[in-house]
Formats: C-alpha cells, structure tokens, sequence
C-alpha cells in the first residue's frame, strides 16, 4: 500500500505541476501542514509557510494571467523553464529524501510527465488563442483549473483510478501534441509578412 501512494504522490505533482505548479504546490503543503495527508520526508518542505505563501501568491498571479488571450501563452513559454524540473523535483521528493536509484527514476519519469503535460497545454492554449472572443480562453482556463482541483481528490480518494485515468490522459497527449503545434506552425506562418513583390516584376 505505501508503494501505491508513493507512485500515486509523485504521478500527481508530476501531472499537476504542467497545469497549476503553483495550485499543487500550495494545496499539497497545506493537506500536509493539517494533516491530511503524511507527506514523505523529501516533500515536507512543501509545508514550510514561506513555500506555501510563495506558492499561494504565485497560485494569484497565475489565474489572473492565465485569463488574458496571449499574457498565457507568454506565461506557458516563460515556465517550461519552471514547470518541468519542477515536476522531478517533487516527483523525485515523493520516493525520499535521499539520492537512489527510485530517486532518480521518479525524477525521469516526473519530468517527463510534466514535460507531455505542460506541452499539450500550451500547445492548446496557443491553438485556442487564434480566437479572436476570450470565452474560450477563459473556458479552458477554468477547466485546467478543475482538472487540477479534481485530479488531486481523484489521487487521494481514489489512487488505483486516478492512475487509469493518467494513462488515458498520457495516451491522448501523446496523440495531440503533434496536431496541436502542426496547427501552431501553421498559424505562425499565416502570421508571418509576406515579401512585396519589386516594382517592375
């Protein structure tokens, strides 16, 4: 059983941390400060005010941000610096407080979550941009907000379905990552000025 809620820990900040790093971050510190939910020791730093109010302030800004077409897209480049060694970080964290090879595999297979996460939620939020109305924006940030919200209860109420339902999510952005910057590309290139021919051609 401590096995299955180690992997199930370390999935889900690996998962959330490409959505709401700072949501996961804050929400799993404070169930671990109230008691909650036992936190290993390689993640009870999470727990530490400074961390939680950082994050909690952090959490703030970014669902203002992530309500403006464009200032999100921005936001999403500017952290996959920030939500990928992030999501290791705490993946890593979930198996211990010391190196071992867990430790390291957990850091692998967390980033890459994290990585897959972050990538088909930018990559979407991008496509939605070309919309010119913001309700969708807002409509897909309120839904990854949920999706933070609810994936967390899933993990902690349910670990066993929480970890089927991450393999039907890895599979499906592993089959919409490549649409969604086809359709990035394309847009970019739409955008993109095009030479005026020279007078006299």
């Amino acid at each position: 059983m401590e096995v299955l809620q180690t992997v199930v820990l370390a999935s889900l900040l690996a998962w959330a941390s490409g959505i709401r790093l700072y949501f996961v971050v804050c929400a799993v510190g404070l169930l671990g400060h109230f008691d909650y939910i036992e936190l290993p020791p390689g993640l009870k730093v999470l727990e530490h005010p400074w961390v939680m109010g950082t994050a909690g302030f952090m959490l703030a800004m970014e669902f203002l941000v992530d309500k403006v077409p464009g200032l999100d897209t921005l936001w999403d480049g500017v952290h996959t610096f920030v939500r990928i060694p992030a999501g290791a970080l705490l993946a890593a964290g979930a198996t211990g407080d010391s190196l071992s090879a867990l430790t390291v595999a957990a850091g692998l297979l967390g980033g890459t979550i994290t990585a897959g996460t972050h990538f088909t939620k930018a990559g979407s939020r991008a496509a939605i941009n070309a919309s010119p109305e913001p309700f969708s924006n807002w409509g897909a940030s309120f839904t990854e907000d949920a999706m933070a919200i609810g994936g967390i209860w899933l993990a902690l109420m349910h670990p066993v379905v929480f970890l089927a339902a991450l393999a039907v999510f890895i599979g499906v952005a592993i089959w919409l990552l490549p649409k969604f910057w086809r359709g990035v590309r394309s847009m970019l290139r739409a955008l993109q000025p095009r030479a005026s021919p020279e007078p006299g051609t």
